[in-house]
C-alpha cells in the first residue's frame, strides 16, 4: 500500500509542476470532460473548425500539421496566416 500511495504522491508532485510551467489544461486525462476557453484562428474551413472541436487552432499553442504530399498542408498554413 505504501508504494502506491508513494506512487499516487509522486504522480500528484509532477502534474502539479506541469500545471504550474505550462497552465491549466497543459494535461489532460483520457476521458475527462473539462472545456477551456482558448481563443481561436479559423482554418477558414468550417467543417475542419468544426471537427477540431475549438472552431479553429488555438492561438498561443503549437501546432503540427501533417499529412503526404500534396494533401494542402500549406495551403492551409497560408489561409490561418492570412486570417491571424
Amino acid at each position: 500500500m505504501a508504494i502506491d500511495e508513494n506512487k499516487q504522491k509522486a504522480l500528484a508532485a509532477a502534474l502539479g509542476q506541469i500545471e504550474k510551467q505550462f497552465g491549466k489544461g497543459s494535461i489532460m486525462r483520457l476521458g475527462e470532460d473539462r472545456s477551456m476557453d482558448v481563443e481561436t484562428i479559423s482554418t477558414g474551413s468550417l467543417s475542419l473548425d468544426i471537427a477540431l472541436g475549438a472552431g479553429g487552432l488555438p492561438m498561443g499553442r503549437i501546432v503540427e500539421i501533417y499529412g503526404p504530399e500534396s494533401s494542402g498542408k500549406t495551403a492551409l498554413t497560408v489561409q490561418v496566416i492570412a486570417a491571424a
